[in-house]
């Protein structure tokens, strides 16, 4: 690997993991971190994870898996043209989706509305507990044991969780910080009032270039929009106007694939001269000088940031809010609440889930409910709304 920039993270001067392992002749700590979440079960799960289609829709759209390899392409491209540390953004991006429900978003609001009464439920703080604690599948402890830094891009992607008091800040100033936070066992204080490293916030960036430009794919796909909805659109109208002007003739699958090609390279070609020039001008040296710089240092120019922003309103009203995507939004959400209802009532899950439900009440049981569906795949929580309510949701 090139030799990376001062500002970059070190694997060999990671804070380390919560149990001590041996050196790796072959690979660096945040190689390891990145293989770890490879081979989880919960990485597993994604590929049967909605994203923003429903897998009944077609085999073609996007999953949460899919979006995920997408997500750790890009930041692999834009930590390597900052001389940053590609592993550990691969980490961070490969891990940054595992603590999401079945049913994608709408899976979310249902099970945060569920836990509203016990703390509520937050998919980052979610991806800490898989990794820290649910996956169960070495001989000497619980989790990955993933190193500290692949924690803090983790739970830290989009920005501190608290300021410099101590105080709630952005999603979190008005519901408080998630509950179960000061239960997460890691190697060291995640630091809640700093940012993260460059690395996880590159891979936060790369969520939303590669959101933006596979949701436009997907929504021609599901043929809820065509390219010319897009003309004047901020963003994307330049780029379908070229793409339409130099390709009038092709089939409009090419033509919907030189536009998304196009968006990405330019958003993430914007992301690299902006961030560029945010590190040299924040005159940063170190790691520890990114955490402390007051503001996240990868960024889009403000151009690009207003016309993503346009961008992201003219999909939520027109895609993402499309009734065709709603119908079948509002059965999942319906599916998530029966079932924590059920097992709150109950503890009729199976194994050692609902061993462990049936030995606690309240908070605690919520919780391990939470845990249960939150690493559901859609099929999964299908099959177990059948078996506990003999119904099957039709989602046409």
């Amino acid at each position: 690997m090139p030799d990376t920039a001062p500002y970059a993270s070190k694997s060999d001067q990671s804070r380390g993991r919560l149990y001590g392992t041996g050196a790796s002749p072959t690979r660096s700590e945040f190689q390891r971190d990145r293989d770890r979440i490879i081979h989880s079960t919960a990485f597993r799960r994604l590929q049967h994870k909605t994203q923003v289609f429903l897998a009944h829709e077609g085999r073609h759209f996007r999953n949460r898996l899919t979006h995920t390899l997408e997500v750790s392409q890009i930041a692999r491209s834009i930590a390597r043209a900052l001389r940053l540390d590609e592993d550990l953004a691969e980490a961070v991006a490969l891990s940054h989706d595992l603590g999401h429900t079945p049913f994608g978003h709408a899976g979310e609001r249902a099970l945060h509305r569920a836990m509203a009464p016990f703390g509520g439920f937050d998919h980052n703080l979610q991806a800490l507990r898989v990794v820290t604690l649910l996956e169960n599948r070495y001989a000497e402890h619980d989790g990955l044991n993933l190193t500290w830094e692949t924690l803090e891009g983790i739970l830290k992607h989009n920005g501190p969780l608290v300021d410099a008091a101590g105080t709630p800040v952005g999603r979190y100033l008005e519901e408080g910080l998630p509950a179960g936070l000061d239960a997460i066992l890691t190697p060291g204080d995640l630091r809640l009032d700093t940012h993260a490293s460059l690395e996880a916030q590159v891979a936060a960036v790369a969520d939303d270039i590669a959101y933006n430009a596979h949701d436009i794919d997907d929504a021609l796909r599901a043929g809820l929009v065509s390219l010319a909805d897009f003309l004047d659109v901020p963003l994307a109208g330049p780029i379908v106007a070229e793409v339409l002007d130099l390709y009038p003739q092709v089939a409009p699958k090419r033509q919907t694939h030189e536009v998304q090609r196009r968006m990405i390279t330019r958003a993430v070609e914007d992301v690299i001269t902006t961030s560029a020039a945010n590190i040299a001008a924040a005159g940063v040296a170190s790691a520890e000088d990114v955490r402390l710089a007051g503001k996240a240092l990868v960024t889009f120019s403000p151009v690009m940031a207003r016309n993503e922003k346009g961008l992201k309103a003219f999909l939520f009203s027109r895609v993402y809010r499309h009734e065709a995507v709603m119908v079948p939004v509002r059965e999942s959400e319906a599916v998530v609440e029966r079932l924590f209802a059920l097992y709150m009532e109950s503890a009729d899950m199976p194994g050692r889930w609902g061993e462990a439900g049936r030995a606690v009440h309240g908070a605690a049981r919520a919780r391990i409910v939470a845990d249960f569906i939150a690493g559901m795949t859609d099929p999964y929580a299908l099959d177990e709304h059948q078996r506990l309510f003999d119904a099957r949701p039709d989602f046409r």
